[in-house]
């Protein structure tokens, strides 16, 4: 892990929480003046760490009550049939995450739909017709007992002790 010093870790974390943080906000709860914080926060962003910012939406208020783990194993493997498949993975909002994996099958995504019959119809319209796929399983989602895309942040200081 890179060096992070303790503020810009605790400037993660209070960002991870909330994102909508002010810098004002930021620089009063780290005790630091404004202009120091607002250079610390901008480093962050020109050198990565921070990707972007966004809302984190509730799902079932918006109707997409089924999530499925979805695993594809494919027959084609070539450049071509695997930009075609990026491709698609990447303009489905229905796709929340893929991954390449290792194991069996070849890629694991994160799907959602508004209910059995959707996901059904999105499987036969969508993941069917992906280049080369061969297999698909679907585990669906009983209960989400957690979600979260926050990250375990140390600073430099805490990672050595």
């Amino acid at each position: 892990m890179p060096d992070i010093d303790a503020a810009n870790a605790q400037i993660l974390t209070l960002l991870q929480n909330d994102g909508r943080m002010t810098n004002a906000k930021l620089s009063e709860t780290l005790g630091m003046s404004e202009t120091p914080c607002w250079r610390r926060l901008k480093r962050l962003e020109e050198d990565g760490f921070i990707d972007s910012y966004q809302a984190n939406l509730n799902r079932r208020k918006l109707g997409l009550g089924v999530m499925a783990f979805v695993q594809l194993r494919c027959s084609e493997h070539d450049q071509t049939a695997t930009a075609e498949f990026q491709r698609i993975v990447e303009v489905t909002p229905n796709i929340l995450a893929c991954h390449n994996t290792t194991g069996a099958d070849d890629f694991l995504l994160i799907v959602v739909a508004r209910d059995l019959d959707d996901y059904s119809v999105f499987v036969d319209t969508t993941l069917r017709r992906l280049p080369g796929v061969t297999s698909i399983r679907s585990n669906l989602s009983l209960k989400e007992m957690k979600a979260s895309s926050k990250l375990p942040i140390t600073s430099a200081s805490n990672s050595r002790t």
